[in-house]
């Protein structure tokens, strides 16, 4: 059969895939004989594009689903996209802009048309990218949060809530982001680290004319909404301005001095300006002493009528000018820069601005103690563990969620306002017209004397019931899909998302289902440049995904993301990598392109029993540390372990023993068992190598219609012979010890050279002989009692072999090389010994570490001497 000789991904992938789709291998039902297994996708915005952080997961979750599949499991995974509030709003809004159409001259109704238009059109973008990875996702499952049956969840589940008494409308200091014109949470506000400046300011004591108080602020076009200046009690500088006031500068106008201990002596001047309007802390402060609060900027970040100077202008133009009429009037002190944090919107990049605003908050800390507990008490397990610290301290000081936002594209929030400002809340504007009826009294009330709150709710209201709203489990609790799936197995995700998603949807799982959502959550890391910043598009330092599919390959892509990529440990991205991954695909394919290319005769005799032997016990403990591995969501080292099975055991060793000579047939039974060997090879590649593996168990052997690699069954553990594994390892190093010698004498490899063993331990090399003379091209190999006069020799296993030279030597270059390795190898068993000589070390160390070392010290001693031996013949 003809074979190409370089594996082309570009021909193969998109075959296979579509093939896979087309045969329904992705697809899933609930079958009552089959255990589930169920992923839901973290479900990306409809607004992203495929990048790196995506590859990973994604090829995460696959490398878990392709598993299941073929261990016999009915296996789900969800596919879906996110509808993302407040980047999607900027993005239509964007759009608009550039045919010249403002939000603002539009209704609801009109700008809620353009933006499912632009979603439409947009927003699958990212999952036919992770087709291109091989992503087996139940396709005619996607899902996406605001269709119809979502959306109704959601509101069902803000109804519930309110009724229950866990949401509530309230004034509340809140992140602002003025760019995107709303709120948001505390998970969606970016800190950067910055140099910012303090400004030192003169406030003038009222009746003391020329007596003035300094006060420190990074925020001097704040001072219009003062509304006191604290000071601490024990603060001997300030006792005498006890009772005082002092005048805003510029303005003029009198605010009080106050006393609390929460201002810091050392701090600053120790004097502090409050602004209850514009600071969380100064805001609690406003409400212990009762005082009035000033709101000075409006939605968009500019100052409005209240700050009486510098209306109109933008928050920070507002800033350079408040600091030039301070200093022209005296009352600038001095400036100071000092490093800072700057809290910026994730969507917007705007800076936050801290303000009170009338929202709807949901109450967190009852439905947060049995999400706590599911974790700490490992009914949930976060890989790695390290996390579970984070995750205790987060929902043991969890704060209420700021639920609503300023947007339309969303949720509408189901409140609906009376003629008087009260208001009720209902699934439907005809049960809020009931219900506002009962509540009025008054029977004559219209829908149309009804008014919707305008604002929508946060995304992550949706996506925190993804896992049960994916199974419609609240249109109907108690369907086959959510009996069936519910609870998922594993969730995959990023450690920044852990607590505003993943512990929002334990927490819905509890509230909800009175259950968990999952059972594991695997934590990926970043994925960062060699400088160490995370990868993206605004710093230029992130390759596209799909260019690297198309140059190196979908597989290669997929294990070369793999290979340094531990659970919660940040992944250093490196092209190399991705080009190893490549090298791998085209490894396979050689070795299949090796034992496809032999004639085999069926008279011959098998003369590799003991290869074969060898490789299967290889394999078979192989696939126990893949599956330990797999068990502790040890992605990476399973792939690891994969690979040196493969490319060393496989490839670089057993074919090598087993391959016949040029042009010569294969007997029967070592083709047929090296064809089985490399099937259970493309069974445990699969998960990490679809494409390829898939290739080559169709190249391998005419295949019926369903047979293929995605649903054929994962190996089984089985026993193996650890004695032959050990002992071949020994007999690899005696070939590479060989080869060594071929390599610093600049022999030949097809010169043949004869070898003697002197044995000296309990190691049987009679089975192994023809596979030592075939790999290291031996005339001869022969046993002898005592040293072999002019051999190069070396120790093995505490076993001396000998290579007779023949005269080919250069005495002095050999005798130079033996004095190095004599003295490199004293330094070794002197370091060895030294550790055995502390007790410490003796008592303290496990027997296993401690006959270990023991070992180490034998075999230099026995080096030590056979060394010296060689010396003393030359």
């Amino acid at each position: 059969m003809s074979v190409s000789t370089k594996y082309n991904p570009r021909e193969v992938e998109q075959k296979w895939f579509d093939s896979w789709m087309q045969r329904g291998f992705f697809s899933s039902k609930p079958n009552p004989k089959k255990e589930p297994y169920t992923i839901v996708i973290p479900p990306p915005n409809v607004t992203g594009v495929l990048h790196m952080g995506h590859m990973l997961n994604n090829t995460i979750q696959d490398v878990l689903i392709r598993r299941a599949r073929m261990q016999g499991k009915e296996a789900c995974w969800v596919p879906g996209t996110d509808h993302a509030s407040i980047a999607t709003e900027a993005k239509v809004v964007a759009m608009l802009k550039e045919k010249g159409i403002e939000k603002s001259d539009l209704t609801r109704e009109e700008f809620l048309k353009h933006a499912w238009e632009w979603k439409e059109k947009y927003g699958g973008i990212i999952l036919e990218q992770l087709k291109k990875l091989g992503a087996s996702c139940d396709w005619d499952r996607t899902r996406f949060t605001m269709e119809e049956d979502m959306s109704a969840a959601v509101i069902e589940v803000f109804v519930d809530l309110y009724r229950k008494g866990k949401i509530y409308r309230g004034v509340r200091m809140v992140n602002w982001d003025p760019k995107g014109g709303t709120a948001l949470s505390d998970e969606e506000v970016i800190p950067k680290d910055t140099m910012a400046k303090m400004y030192h300011l003169q406030y003038e004591v009222v009746g003391q004319e020329g007596q003035f108080i300094t006060i420190a602020t990074s925020r001097p076009e704040t001072i219009m909404a003062d509304v006191a200046v604290a000071v601490n009690p024990n603060d001997e500088r300030y006792k005498q301005l006890h009772g005082q006031k002092v005048r805003i500068p510029l303005l003029g106008r009198e605010i009080p001095i106050i006393l609390d201990e929460y201002v810091s002596i050392d701090f600053g001047t120790g004097a502090l300006k409050v602004t209850p309007a514009h600071d969380l802390n100064d805001y609690e402060l406003g409400q212990k002493h009762k005082l009035p609060t000033i709101d000075i900027l409006d939605d968009a970040g500019f100052l409005n009528e209240k700050a009486q100077l510098y209306v109109g202008q933008d928050r920070f133009a507002a800033r350079r000018n408040i600091v030039k009429d301070l200093e022209e009037a005296g009352l600038l002190v001095k400036v100071e820069e000092y490093a800072s944090v700057l809290q910026t919107s994730e969507r917007t990049g705007a800076v936050i601005e801290p303000r009170l605003s009338m929202q709807w908050f949901c109450k967190m800390d009852d439905m947060a103690k049995p999400a706590k507990e599911a974790v700490m008490e490992d009914e949930i397990r976060l890989h790695p563990p390290k996390f579970k610290n984070m995750y205790r301290s987060w929902m043991e000081n969890i704060r209420d969620w700021c639920i609503s936002r300023q947007l339309w594209w969303g949720q509408q929030i189901p409140a609906y306002y009376l003629p008087d400002g009260s208001y009720v809340v209902a699934t439907t504007a005809e049960e809020a017209l009931r219900l506002a009826r009962q509540q009025a009294g008054n029977e004559g009330l219209q829908a149309s004397d009804l008014r919707q709150d305008e604002d929508v709710l946060d995304t992550w209201f949706s996506s925190w019931l993804w896992p049960i709203s994916v199974f419609n489990g609240f249109k109907d609790p108690d369907n086959k899909d959510i009996l069936y799936y519910y609870p998922t197995n594993d969730l995959v995700t990023a450690p920044e998302i852990l607590f505003f998603w993943v512990a929002r949807m334990i927490m819905a799982g509890y509230e909800f289902r009175n259950e968990p959502p999952f059972k594991n959550v695997y934590l990926t890391g970043i994925v960062r440049d060699a400088q160490g910043r995370k990868m993206s598009k605004q710093l230029g330092n992130s390759p596209d995904p799909l260019d690297l599919i198309d140059q190196y390959g979908a597989d290669g892509v997929r294990t070369g993301m793999l290979f340094s990529s531990q659970a919660g440990n940040d992944l250093m991205f490196d092209e190399k990598l991705i080009e190893q991954g490549r090298n791998f695909s085209n490894k396979i394919w050689n070795a299949f392109r090796l034992i496809k290319g032999w004639e085999v005769d069926e008279n011959l005799p098998c003369p590799n029993e003991t290869a074969m032997k060898w490789y299967e016990s290889r394999f078979n403990e192989a696939f126990v540390q893949i599956e330990d591995h797999f068990s502790k969501f040890r992605i990476s080292d399973a792939l690891l372990a994969v690979y040196k099975l493969v490319w060393d055991d496989f490839c670089s060793n057993y074919l090598e023993m087993i391959k016949p000579a040029y042009q010569q047939p294969i007997d029967a039974r070592t083709l047929v068992t090296t064809i089985d060997f490399l099937e259970k090879n493309l069974k445990v590649l699969h998960p990490f190598m679809p494409f390829i593996t898939e290739e080559l168990w169709h190249e391998l052997k005419e295949r019926k219609e369903k047979e293929y690699l995605i649903v054929a069954a994962w190996p089984k553990k089985d026993k193996f012979d650890k004695n032959i594994i050990d002992q071949m390892e020994v007999v690899l190093k005696v070939v590479a010890a060989i080869r060594n010698v071929r390599n610093s004498k600049n022999i030949p490899n097809n010169k043949q050279l004869a070898l003697s063993v002197k044995v000296m331990g309990q190691h049987d090399y009679e089975p192994f002989l023809p596979i030592i003379s075939k790999l290291g091209n031996m005339s001869e190999i022969s046993f002898v009692q005592e040293n072999l006069e002019g051999a190069i020799s070396f120790v093995e296993a505490g076993d001396e072999f000998f290579i007779p030279m023949d005269g080919n030597i250069d005495v002095e270059a050999e005798r130079e090389r033996l004095v190095k390795e004599l003295e490199y190898t004293q330094g070794f068993l002197n370091s060895v010994a030294k550790k055995l000589s502390n007790e410490r070390f003796v008592n303290g160390a496990p027997e296993a570490v401690i006959s270990n070392e023991r070992k180490k010290q034998a075999d230099a001693e026995a080096k030590i001497k056979a060394l010296e031996q060689s010396l003393a013949s030359l």
